[in-house]
């Protein structure tokens, strides 16, 4: 350390705020678990596993890990299924894909709360758009309640979700198509493989590390969905589409019950380790 000293110099002010909005928070949100801290009130009187218990008997809890494995279920396949298929076309010959790739991108790179509200203003049940087209193609009798319908609330997010994530499993996707061998295709065809042979046994096989980058990611992402909600349902109707991040918020700024946010969080946490580990498990083993 002191014949590199300037380079913890040059570190520190990153492993400090790394520290005090990390590590520390990290903590503090552990010791919270343990203490029923009201944040209107000064006392944090230790209740031990009290807010355990309670999460483990809300109703509402087990309702937004429902939602959230829901939301997971079918908005993570859907992304990597139509960015794969986009990636494989736009991997081709043809005119302008550069503007095509830029254009299926443009949703990543645009404030997710101005897509959330932009959706939010087609789904609306009196003057959007999907309403408007769908009455005049003779498709609906009367317009649909996206957002007010417990049946079609989470469907509409997911939708929504779907639009705005698939760039990125196009660009991972294009990235893994390139750096695939040409010389594979064309012992794959010397062997008579055709499109669909060549797709079944090279390509997807050697796309297994971008699939297995975008499962994780998009696993992880998924299960901390907030935005949407919170712009698009407000968790309703009747707590349809309320998700764990939205109800830890419920929880720790609404009713102001941080420590038992800091339990849901915790829980959310361990949620994510046990699926990350599973995935990275089993690639493992198919690996082998």
């Amino acid at each position: 350390m002191r014949r590199n000293w300037d380079a913890y110099l040059f570190l520190a002010p990153g492993l400090v705020v790394f520290t005090i909005f990390t590590v520390f928070a990290l903590g503090f949100a552990f010791y919270l678990t343990f203490h029923q801290w009201n944040a209107l009130e000064p006392e944090t009187p230790f209740v031990a596993l009290d807010n355990y218990q309670e999460m483990l008997v809300d109703e509402r809890f087990r309702r937004s890990v429902y939602n959230t494995l829901y939301f997971t279920g079918a908005s993570v396949p859907l992304s990597m299924m139509i960015g794969l298929a986009i990636a494989l076309l736009l991997n081709q010959s043809l005119r302008g894909r550069g503007l095509l790739r830029t254009m299926f991108f443009l949703p990543m790179v645009t404030p997710f709360v101005v897509v959330a509200i932009i959706w939010k203003w087609l789904y609306n049940g009196d003057f959007g758009l999907f309403n408007y087209y769908l009455l005049k193609a003779k498709l609906i009798d009367e317009p649909l309640l996206w957002l007010a319908d417990k049946n079609l609330a989470m469907p509409s997010v997911i939708l929504m979700s779907v639009w705005a994530g698939v760039g990125f499993s196009m660009v991972v996707y294009l990235a893994g198509l390139q750096a695939i061998p040409d010389e594979l295709y064309d012992a794959a065809k010397v062997d008579g493989a055709g499109p669909w042979a060549r797709l079944r046994y090279v390509t997807i096989p050697m796309l297994r590390p971008s699939t297995l980058f975008l499962l994780v990611m998009g696993i992880i992402g998924s299960f901390q969905v907030f935005t949407q909600i919170f712009i698009m349902t407000n968790g309703g109707p009747v707590d349809r589409t309320t998700t764990m991040v939205f109800y830890i918020y419920e929880a720790a700024f609404k009713f102001y019950e941080m420590g038992y946010a800091s339990t849901l969080a915790y829980a959310l946490f361990a949620m994510l380790l046990a699926f990350t580990a599973l995935q990275l498990k089993l690639y493992r083993r198919a690996d082998a």
